[in-house]
């Protein structure tokens, strides 16, 4: 297994729109590999969800486990909301995005249909925290980060405080 670089906002390959997973692909050792590094980087980093447009692969995939023991990995590729409702705000924070923690509403409960590491369909009601990070790494997929969500004055401040951070690390 290897570590992942993950993109950092700005960079505007976070930007780009991923395309489906051909089915086909999901059963491949090289499709695996990239699953397990995703995981591998994902736990280091440390993080809960990694979308695979933060490792600059841009198809609709993400990695994800919410358990305290990192005792649940789950897989979705080509996911997609069917169903929402309610609301919550959530303070969430982005490996892309490192340091920063902001409060975004997101639905309560979703349904999410997908497919699993097997390549099998699957569809899963679910709310709380996990809900919040499938959504959060669905945006990822379209372009979008939750840094979206604040004003564009907020957006700012993030800007320039990640460059100072990077300025000072080099």
């Amino acid at each position: 297994m290897a570590l992942l670089p993950i993109l950092e906002f700005p960079d505007p390959r976070l930007r780009t729109k991923a395309v489906d997973v051909d089915p086909a692909e999901l059963s491949t050792p090289a499709f695996q590999t990239l699953l397990d590094d995703m995981f591998q980087t994902m736990y280091e980093a440390p993080g809960i969800g990694l979308a695979a447009s933060q490792v600059d692969m841009h198809k609709r995939f993400m990695v994800i486990d919410v358990s305290e023991d990192r005792s649940r990995p789950m897989v979705f590729v080509n996911p997609q909301i069917v169903s929402s409702e309610g609301g919550q705000v959530y303070q969430e924070g982005c490996l892309s995005v490192p340091g920063i923690y902001a409060d975004v509403t997101r639905a309560d409960t979703i349904t999410v249909r997908f497919l699993d590491r097997q390549g099998q369909p699957q569809e899963l009601t679910t709310d709380g925290l996990l809900a919040v990070c499938i959504q959060h790494e669905m945006d990822h997929l379209i372009g979008k980060l939750f840094v979206d969500y604040l004003s564009p004055l907020k957006r700012e401040m993030v800007r320039k405080k990640l460059a100072k951070a990077r300025k000072h690390a080099a």
